[in-house]
């Protein structure tokens, strides 16, 4: 089995039952979610359980900005890997990743940042 990690700079993931036990609400919520691009989910060693990065559920709620984020990169045609892998991309002009910066909530940059990848 790879290491799920290794290919997309996630330090921690999710199954989707801990999605949803983190969240409080019910696996079909998530399931939900994730059919709206609210959250991406991944089956990142190819085929096991489908696994949402753990910096997208903070606090009780979903990483604020991060559906926002989550539709401007899907607008672009971004597929969910290759979203994953830009928000854990290190951008020198935020400093970090895009997806710390949604963490210290500077969304208004990710998002000027994902719509100029758009053009």
């Amino acid at each position: 089995m790879s290491d799920p990690t290794a290919d997309y700079g996630v330090l921690a993931w999710l199954t989707v039952p801990e999605v949803a036990e983190r969240l409080g609400v019910e696996v079909t919520r998530i399931r939900q979610l994730l059919r709206e691009g609210k959250l991406i989910g991944l089956r990142p060693d190819g085929g096991g359980p489908l696994r949402v990065p753990a910096d997208f559920v903070a606090g009780g709620a979903v990483l604020k900005g991060l559906a926002g984020t989550l539709t401007l990169l899907h607008d672009a045609g971004f597929s969910p890997e290759a979203a994953v892998r830009w928000l854990y991309q290190p951008d020198d002009s935020l400093p970090g990743t895009p997806v710390q910066a949604l963490v210290e909530n500077r969304g208004t940059e990710v998002k000027r940042r994902a719509q100029a990848v758009a053009f």
